[in-house]
């Protein structure tokens, strides 16, 4: 266990310096930040490397299986209602728990907390039934995407312009680093019962409708109540000067981080004993290990969170904010480029995302690749998102065309990477692009005199968007390839396309 932690921890190192390296190198050279800021950001860091490290083996060793086990469950049960009352039980316990939604219901004054939190958990809940309902009818994920999101666009059409930026960054965030591993898992349990091949292509794509729900429904709250202002709570960069006054900054938000990721954790532990005593899915040695994968688990997560929040966060406000006061203000671009094109490999889910899709399919889609995909697309929307702050165009103008091309790839590509695409968008717009890239984006625009609301806001948005993309060209790359390498291999008119076939880097 401790060589497989260590390992754990050297991915995380190695994912965490590059963003680090990048807030050192601006800090001492065009945004030069306040000493206490970057001794909070460092601390962050340290926080940040060893909580990856620890959530990467707990999902390994608990939510996975856990996950597991449940989907088989209920994809083979054969008491069709009470499997879909369990669902939708299951998609509301744990969006409800998931913590960044507490924080976008806290922004939205013109819709009660409460009303929006769980009409948004009715959503995911909703459609964690459609996704079984459609394991269990063999719907393609090509159709329910090609329906969806056509109406997600017609009601953003209806729905009140400052709150489109607001209900799409909602996709991502209630997707967040507890509910990804655990709805993963499911699917794969729920797909398992099918054949090897089906198996491995309905493995993917519940997080996918999962992250439609949400959209949905603040879509529909924004009609129902149509909200004439949306404020958010500016963010504060906390006046730290010492050592001491650093880790009590820690020490504030650590109990308040352990408490939000107990109550997200609780749920997913209260339905699968209850799951485990009607069943009995799992031995005696595997609920041991699973419960200490759940220690694991919690402990990895409220790390993370604190280091996010509490270090992360103001560091990304300062930079935006010092950057687009400078002349240099163009650099943006190039800072948001890179940033994006880094930071997708510190989200804790995306760890999960690489690691079962590279043994789902067999090794046929590396880690390197999906890594490196995700990295294309998330470079970009960043560097998109900055464009939008400097000139304040509308999100429409990136989003519908970005759609429109993701489901229009959906038909050049094999089924397998249209569920690992749209997935991929949930999963890489995590915690990091809540507590960093928001908060870097909201700076800028503070600076600049924009409305934050409609220029800022998106960011989360575009992070989800844009691996829509990328990973469907990289599955169309590969399909070709498939097919010349097999038609070289014995001339076939027809060539059928498995992911065990060739190994794509």
């Amino acid at each position: 266990m401790n060589k497989i932690l260590k390992e754990k921890i050297r991915e995380a190192v190695a994912s965490v310096l590059p963003i680090t390296g990048i807030v050192l190198v601006l800090s001492v050279t065009v945004a030069p930040m306040p000493l206490g800021t970057l001794m909070m950001f460092l601390a962050g860091a340290l926080l940040l490397v060893v909580g990856v490290g620890f959530f990467s083996l707990g999902a390994d060793i608990s939510m996975m299986p856990l996950g597991e086990a449940m989907g088989a469950g209920l994809g083979g049960s054969r008491r069709w209602p009470l499997a879909a009352l369990v669902s939708l039980a299951l998609g509301a316990l744990i969006t409800v728990a998931e913590p960044d939604l507490q924080v976008l219901a806290n922004q939205v004054p013109a819709i009660p907390d409460e009303v929006l939190i769980f009409t948004v958990a009715a959503g995911v809940g909703a459609f964690l039934v459609l996704a079984l309902l459609r394991t269990r009818r063999g719907w393609p994920l090509s159709r329910l995407l090609a329906i969806f999101y056509p109406l997600v666009f017609l009601l953003a059409f209806l729905a009140p312009g400052d709150f489109i930026a607001v209900a799409f960054d909602s996709g991502g965030v209630t997707t967040g680093p507890i509910t990804v591993p655990f709805l993963m898992a499911l699917g794969v349990g729920m797909a398992s019962l099918l054949g090897q091949r089906q198996s491995r292509e309905d493995s993917f794509g519940l997080v996918a409708l999962c992250s439609i729900g949400p959209i949905l429904a603040v879509l529909l709250l924004g009609i129902c109540y149509d909200p004439s202002t949306a404020n958010y709570a500016g963010i504060a960069v906390p006046d730290v000067f010492t050592t001491k006054d650093v880790a009590r900054q820690f020490a504030a938000g650590l109990p308040a981080y352990a408490e939000e990721v107990g109550l997200a954790l609780l749920p997913i532990a209260a339905v699968f004993a209850l799951f485990q005593l009607i069943s009995r899915s799992l031995h005696r040695r595997q609920l041991a290990q699973a419960g200490v994968g759940l220690v694991y688990t919690f402990l990895g997560l409220v790390l993370f969170l604190t280091g996010v929040n509490v270090g992360f966060m103001p560091a990304g406000h300062y930079l935006g904010s010092e950057l687009a006061a400078s002349p240099l203000r163009w650099l943006l671009l190039p800072v948001g480029f890179l940033v994006g094109w880094f930071i997708v490999t510190a989200e804790p889910a995306v760890h999960v995302l690489t690691h079962q899709v590279e043994e789902i399919s067999g090794g046929a889609i590396s880690r390197r690749a999906m890594l490196r995909s995700l990295s294309v697309g998330v470079a970009a929307s960043v560097t998109i998102a900055m464009l939008r702050v400097l000139t304040g165009v509308s999100i429409f103008w990136f989003l519908i065309p970005g759609y429109a091309l993701a489901l229009g790839l959906m038909r050049f590509v094999p089924p397998i990477f249209t569920g690992i695409a749209f997935d991929s968008g949930g999963v890489a717009s995590g915690p990091m692009t809540a507590t960093f890239l928001l908060p870097f984006a909201m700076g800028a625009c503070e600076s600049l005199g924009g409305n934050i609301l409609t220029d800022a806001f998106g960011v989360v948005a575009m992070v989800a968007m844009t691996p829509l993309v990328t990973i469907q060209l990289m599955g169309f790359a590969y399909s070709r390839r498939s097919k010349r390498l097999a038609a070289q291999a014995d001339g076939d008119d027809i060539v059928e396309y498995d992911c065990g076939e060739v190994q794509y880097e």
